[in-house]
This record gives structure tokens, C-alpha cells and sequence, in this order.
């Protein structure tokens, strides 16, 4: 006759079990199966969760960071825990932590933060492994950062209001009579930003300050970021706003032929055509830096990169994926030959222009 199990053995063993598991690296919970855009990322099945955890100070969205990071850790085992919030405040919040932060890795949807805390000697290294993804024009001379996905400046327009002959070859021409009172501005946008802040480095203060002011004497209407412009033009709101370009696709595909809205690229070599580089980079002092790289790592893999050109219509910057067909050719001005590096040094002086502008108050 058999013996049964006391409750007392039961819990023993489990305990057992447990303790064991964990001592042989066994692994811990397993990631619930995957589904929606983070399926198509990575469609296997999902590993334990082993090691320590990745922390993140994230700067890109939640539902643009979600599906990839959901991804990593069902792919990887490593657990990430994130904290969202635009890239500016992360970035005064990491100055302010020092080396008393949590975090292992910040993602920018631009250099310029990242710039700022370079000043401040708050970057890692990156393995040399992660930053040989990307060609040398998007990843930092210091190895302190690498580009992960690209955004083009463009103008939206209202394609009932405004006449194809009429568009701009050029930012400057928005301070011309025409246009005044038709143009929408996001100038407190971290993309705007950092726009403004190289759009000085190449012109000069003076001028750089003159062609805001101008454009808020002539008029030009503030909406708090992006995608609130490209609704605005789609709606007729406004005729024309100066934007990112793939927040049109991504409304475009929403709506459909209802949307009433399209982009036009400037000239190739004007300010108002710039490519700006989202960004990823180690804390320096992390304990973590194998994960960290892991991470990055994983955002420039080919899946990631696919899900960015074809489900957000970004250019993709790393793995030899081509960008989505929808997307033109890059023509942006002079990426090979921006300091991005010097964003963060000049981001400050960027913001109380703009502040002094008063686009803020339009």
C-alpha cells in the first residue's frame, strides 16, 4: 500500500523544488504568450524570466516602446521595467539622480538629451558589437550613443487649402505674407527642439532667432506636439505644419482616403529637411551593462527594424532593412555632417529662445 504525502512533505518539497530551481539557474516566471505587433517582432515562444532586470528611462511612447520591449523580454528572459516621460524631463531627472539612478538605459527620440548628459559625464560606453550595427553617420564619434530609427522633418498641408504650386521650397519662405496665420509650429516638441538647436549650429544665433520671431509675428500657431498638428491640417484647421514625417502615415493609415492631408518635402539641402536620429545609450556606472547592451542591441536587430519602417513608418537605421515602400527616398540635409554630439551643449540656450519667442502663447 502506497503511503499518501502529508501537507507538511508537500510544502517541504516545494520549497525544495523552488530553491533548487533557482540555485541551478532555472529560470523564474515565463512571459505570457505574445500577441498583436509584438507577435509579429518575435514569434516563438516565450522564455523564463533569469538575471537581473533592465531598467529604462524611456523618452519614446509607451505604445511605440511597448511592442518591442514585450518582445525582448519573451525573446530574451531579461525583464525590463520602464519609466516613460518626454526625453527632456528624463534627462534633467537623470542629472539630478547622478549616480544615485535606477537606470541602465535612456532612449531619446533625439540626440539632444542624450548631448545634455554627455556634458554631464552620465553616459557609458556601448560594446563596440552594438554600435557596429549602425553605419558611423548615426551612432556618436565617443561611442556614447547609437541611432536606432530615423524621423524626417517635413511640412504637412491640407491638400483642400493649399495649391501644390504654392509649397515651399523652404522654411524661410513661411515668414512671407502668404502664409501668415496658415502655419502650425509644435515648439515645446522635443523633435522641434533639437531641430531649432541645429538649425542654429548651421545658420547662426541671429538668423536661427530671427526666422522664429518672424514667424511668430507672422502668425504661425503653437500646438504642443506633432500628431496634434497633423490632425489640425488633416481637419483644415490649419494649412500647413512643420512636423515629423511618419505621424502622417500613421494617420493616413488610420483614416484612409478620409484624411485630408499629405506630406511635401523641402529641399534636400534646407534646414526644414533634417533627419532627426532617435537614440539609445548606456548610464554610465551601471551594474547592468550586459543587459543594457542586450537591449540596445535588440532594437537594432532586423525584426525591430522592420516593425519600425513598416508598422510606425520611420527609417530604419540598422540590420539592412530597407525602408517601407511608402516612404521616399532620404534627401535629408547634411546628415553625415551634424554634430549631434553638440545637441546637448546648445538644447539649453534652445529652449529660452524659444521660450522668449512666445510661440507658446500663440
Amino acid at each position: 500500500m502506497t503511503r499518501s504525502s502529508s501537507p507538511i512533505r508537500l510544502v517541504v518539497l516545494a520549497l525544495v523544488v523552488a530553491l533548487c530551481a533557482a540555485a541551478c539557474g532555472g529560470g523564474g516566471e515565463t512571459p505570457e504568450p505574445l500577441d498583436g505587433v509584438a507577435a509579429d517582432i518575435y514569434g516563438g515562444e516565450c522564455v523564463g524570466l533569469e538575471g537581473d532586470p533592465v531598467t529604462i528611462y524611456s523618452g519614446r511612447s509607451e505604445n511605440l516602446m511597448d511592442p518591442v520591449l514585450s518582445a525582448f523580454e519573451c525573446e530574451t528572459g531579461t525583464e525590463v521595467a520602464v519609466r516613460y516621460e518626454s526625453a527632456t524631463n528624463l534627462a534633467l531627472t537623470l542629472a539630478e539622480e547622478g549616480d544615485r539612478t535606477d537606470a541602465d538605459v535612456f532612449l531619446s527620440n533625439s540626440p539632444g538629451p542624450i548631448g545634455f548628459l554627455d556634458q554631464r559625464n552620465l553616459l557609458g560606453e556601448i560594446d563596440e558589437d552594438v554600435l557596429s550595427l549602425v553605419d558611423q553617420q548615426y551612432r556618436s564619434d565617443d561611442d556614447l550613443w547609437v541611432g536606432f530609427s530615423g524621423r524626417k522633418r517635413v511640412a504637412v498641408y491640407n491638400i483642400d487649402s493649399v495649391d501644390v504650386d504654392e509649397l515651399p521650397d523652404s522654411v524661410f519662405e513661411l515668414t512671407a505674407p502668404e502664409w501668415q496665420d496658415r502655419v502650425a509650429i509644435p515648439g515645446t516638441n522635443g523633435s522641434f527642439q533639437d531641430w531649432f538647436t541645429v538649425f542654429r549650429q548651421q545658420e547662426g544665433d541671429d538668423v536661427a532667432t530671427k526666422w522664429l520671431n518672424d514667424m511668430v509675428a507672422n502668425g504661425a500657431k503653437y500646438y504642443a506636439n506633432n500628431r496634434s498638428i497633423v490632425d489640425a491640417v488633416g481637419r483644415g484647421e490649419i494649412d500647413l505644419g512643420l512636423v515629423n514625417h511618419y505621424y502622417n502615415y500613421q494617420e493616413a493609415a488610420a483614416i484612409g482616403e478620409d484624411h485630408r492631408a499629405l506630406n511635401h518635402d523641402l529641399a534636400g539641402d534646407d534646414i526644414g529637411s533634417l533627419l532627426i536620429i532617435t537614440a539609445a545609450t548606456v548610464i554610465e556606472g551601471t551594474s547592468n551593462v550586459e543587459g543594457a547592451n542586450e537591449l540596445i542591441g535588440y532594437l537594432l536587430s532586423e525584426p525591430v527594424q522592420r516593425y519600425y519602417t513598416e508598422e510606425t513608418f520611420e527609417y530604419p537605421l540598422a540590420a539592412g532593412v530597407q525602408p517601407a515602400a511608402i516612404l521616399p527616398a532620404l534627401n535629408a540635409s547634411g546628415t553625415g555632417t551634424i554634430d549631434f554630439d553638440a545637441l546637448g551643449g546648445g538644447l539649453e540656450a534652445s529652449l529660452d529662445i524659444i521660450e522668449a519667442s512666445g510661440i507658446a502663447n500663440q
